[in-house]
């Protein structure tokens, strides 16, 4: 049989005790509800970033702790996002940490049917060599009438909605730059 501080627990009795007579409250907050504590009140540090999914540029929070991201917000300092995310900003922490997430350069070969794991300078410095050689490989510096081109066929460019403005002004200004004329953005598509 239940003794008298069962009864003294009941909701009706909590409310009357308490001063919550309409039940919104405290009166009505169990105990395990009362200890439960946010995760972000457990991390090391805040980081401010910026969400990667889209050209707005919302201000987010990141908690880490342990060097391990555990939470990210809204930033309520962003001008732009004034602490809202939308719901893949706000899932942007299932992308940081999923088990699938590759975090290093994998590079196949012409022809070859495996990937393999090539450290980040060597990657870039592919890319470098073969932008540098295409550009001069397909260089086309006068028409067949002697008509100036300076141009270049050979390279182009196309821009995601996850840049920035910034991005993409030094982007159109490295493949301008390049000779490249066709430079195109997600955006405009």
């Amino acid at each position: 049989m239940a003794g008298p501080k069962f009864f003294l627990e009941w909701p009706v009795l909590r409310q009357l005790r308490s001063g919550d007579l309409l039940g919104r409250g405290p009166a009505v907050t169990s105990a395990r509800t009362r200890a439960v504590e946010p995760r972000t009140s457990t991390a090391d540090r805040v980081v401010q970033s910026v969400c990667p999914y889209c050209a707005v540029g919302c201000g987010q929070r990141v908690y880490v702790k342990d060097e391990k991201v555990v939470q990210i917000e809204g930033d309520p300092d962003s001008p732009i996002s004034r602490g809202r995310l939308c719901p893949k900003g706000s899932a942007s922490e299932q992308l940081v940490n999923a088990p699938g997430r590759q975090t290093r350069v994998l590079y196949r070969a012409p022809r070859a049917t495996e990937w393999q794991h090539l450290d980040r300078d060597t990657a870039i410095e592919m890319i470098a060599d073969r932008f540098l050689e295409s550009r001069r490989n397909s260089w086309q510096d006068v028409d067949d009438q002697g008509r100036k081109l300076r141009r270049n066929m050979g390279i182009a460019s196309l821009g995601g909605a996850t840049l920035d403005n910034e991005e993409n002004y030094l982007i159109k200004k490295l493949f301008t730059a390049a000779g490249a004329i066709q430079i195109e953005n997600q955006a405009r598509i």
